[in-house]
């Protein structure tokens, strides 16, 4: 069994633990938190050993009542990974905790690039974190993950000579309360490209794309509007079967009468998914149009939960435990990833498997 630490246990950092709890070859080894917040009784409640990831603020879980396993050190020295999943920028300070004990890590989509070795999405590039010279893999934004999803299969299957993206992202996570109230259409940033293109780069170096961001006063989900030129001329159909194929893309159908992010967050709350999450990019289908070699569609992130299954897998790629269809099968099946509607005939898993099943 895989020994995993998650250093953080915050919006990403819960969601980590759950999935790593869930699978059949590792084991959660603890979770590391900076206070004892509600977070930190959500993990005690759960049973995960919690851990002080600021060794001088031990003594403030004891006395709000919360025991301890130990201090972060104790926590990297017991495991075989740490996905690290502090907020932006602290994971690059923590990076030389883990070399220390020798311990291999994976960072968030915050840090930047060169925190580590690889830049990581399970669909695009698994293989480059398996090899013996890679100890290190940050998983990419939840919105570079969404467009590393979409474009891999877009690129194998027809060719892609541009991607264009305009990205409507929310102000903040619903609990980032210091980002609120907030009244306001921000160009994020008013420069172009934003990050977003060249972050992608980072998994697709050779690809062409331009991306724009405006930040919006919502919570929920970011929104993608995306033209992508391909090299080929397929009919919106086929191009609709080939995104179907995608355990990890869900086509919204019409019928369903989901016109926006509220009512996916609904859906996806009524399928009885932990948290509402909803792990696969969402694709309006009838969105999905073309105009000769251009492609275009609209697509939702969910900004909180879409790096989870890539944070489990780049966990087994790290290791070199297995190979890219054995874990992303794994995975899927796992947490219950492969959302579909009933309309039209189609049904997939909705709801996620229970750990000991």
């Amino acid at each position: 069994m895989i020994q995993v630490g998650v250093n953080g246990y915050g919006t990403i950092g819960k969601r980590v633990a759950d999935a790593v709890a869930a699978q059949p070859d590792m084991e959660l080894a603890g979770v590391a938190k900076t206070r004892p917040n509600f977070e930190a009784e959500a993990a005690v409640r759960k049973g995960y050993p919690l851990y002080a990831a600021i060794p001088e603020r031990s003594d403030a879980f004891h006395e709000a009542g919360v025991d301890v396993a130990g201090e972060v050190d104790d926590l990297v020295m017991r495991s075989d990974v740490v996905v690290d999943t502090t907020p932006s920028g602290i994971g690059a300070e923590n990076a030389a905790l883990y070399e220390r004990y020798d311990t291999p890590a994976i960072f968030q989509g915050g840090e930047d690039a060169d925190v580590a070795d690889v830049s990581f999405n399970s669909r695009a590039n698994y293989d480059a974190a398996r090899g013996d010279d890679v100890d290190t893999a940050r998983v990419v934004s939840c919105n570079t993950t969404g467009l590393s999803r979409l474009l891999a299969p877009l690129r194998e299957t027809y060719g892609v000579e541009k991607a264009r993206v305009t990205l409507v992202r929310r102000g903040g996570d619903p609990g980032q309360t210091s980002r609120g109230p907030i009244n306001d259409i921000l160009p994020d940033p008013v420069e172009v490209p934003s990050h977003h293109g060249p972050d992608v780069n980072t998994i697709f170096p050779e690809l062409s794309i331009d991306t724009l961001g405006v930040k919006v006063p919502a919570t929920l989900m970011h929104l993608h509007s995306v033209n992508v030129t391909l090299e080929g001329e397929p009919t919106a159909a086929e191009v609709r079967e080939t995104l179907s194929e995608e355990s990890r893309l869900f086509l919204i159908p019409e019928e369903a009468g989901i016109d926006g992010t509220g009512k996916l967050k609904e859906f996806a709350q009524d399928t009885g998914r932990p948290r509402g999450d909803l792990w696969e990019n969402c694709i309006w289908e009838n969105s999905v149009s073309m105009e000769g070699s251009d492609l275009y569609l609209f697509q939702s992130i969910h900004q909180e939960s879409d790096v989870i299954p890539e944070n489990v897998d780049a966990i087994r790629a790290l290791l070199d435990r297995e190979s890219k269809a054995d874990s992303l099968a794994t995975t899927d099946e796992t947490l219950g990833v492969g959302l579909e509607s009933l309309f039209q005939g189609r049904r997939q898993r909705v709801v996620p498997r229970e750990a000991d099943d």
